[in-house]
């Protein structure tokens, strides 16, 4: 069992000309991670990185990073963005859909539309700082490669760097998920979060751009103990079940 090592506030700094723009609580070291976006469950004491979704409450003593899916849809949130339907990527009048989890593109190909999208996305990471999150995770920076070219990497890092700009502005630690081989501390990522980069051979490329500020969830025991030989004493990983249950596969390193 890990123990948690750094407990309490260690702060990050973005200097620029005009001197430190914003001050975040860094990931704890030493410590385990738990991944609950399928519902929550009141960790065990030697966990002390929670991750959940923007609509739970944090769990108190703990480091909490909260969900938001800053790139697509929630499969739920259909008749939001049907009064939003100007912000969702459409090929020939059609939503274009992340087919593995029924998810819309959100179409950040303008100027305007990204600042639009970052409004919206901004208030949810605002209120993920107002429930007492320490940390936002975004997920999906690889949206783009899923858009049928339609949308480039130049303008899914655009705004990626709103989002991580507003976050900042919460106070807010910004993680990067997916997109393993960027370098996202370029854009003021402060973090990672890794799914099933033992998997993909993807762990080294998070560890290589973010040390020991990356979170790594595997859904395969085999994975998993990958994931756990080669970098399990330097960060957090985690074994769940693909539902994300609270009920569900819960091991550690």
């Amino acid at each position: 069992m890990r123990r948690l090592a750094v407990i309490g506030v260690l702060l990050v700094l973005a200097v620029g000309a005009s001197g430190p723009s914003y001050a975040v609580e860094r990931l704890p070291v030493g410590t385990d991670v738990d991944y609950q976006l399928g519902g929550d469950l009141e960790a065990p004491a030697h966990v002390g990185i929670v991750v959940r979704d923007r609509t739970s409450e944090p769990q108190a003593g703990r480091y909490n990073v909260c969900y938001v899916n800053g790139f697509q849809t929630q499969p739920d949130a259909r008749g939001f963005w049907r009064r939003h339907w100007w912000l969702v990527l459409k090929r020939d009048g059609r939503p274009v859909v992340d087919e593995a989890w029924g998810e819309w593109l959100l179409d950040v190909r303008t100027a305007r539309k990204r600042t639009a999208l970052a409004r919206i996305v901004g208030r949810w990471t605002a209120g993920c700082a107002d429930d007492g999150f320490a940390a936002v995770e975004l997920d999906n920076l690889d949206s783009f490669t899923r858009s049928g070219r339609l949308v480039t990497r130049a303008h899914g890092l655009a705004f990626a760097r709103l989002l991580v700009a507003r976050a900042h502005r919460e106070g807010l630690a910004v993680g990067q998920k997916n997109l393993a081989g960027y370098d996202g501390t370029r854009i003021g990522f402060d973090f990672a979060v890794s799914e099933s980069c033992a998997q993909y051979d993807e762990c080294d490329a998070y560890v290589d751009d973010f040390g020991d500020q990356v979170l790594m969830v595997e859904y395969r025991l085999r994975d998993f103990r990958e994931a756990c030989r080669q970098h399990g004493d330097d960060v957090a990983v985690v074994l769940r079940d693909l539902d994300l249950s609270p009920d569900g596969v819960h091991r550690w390193c």
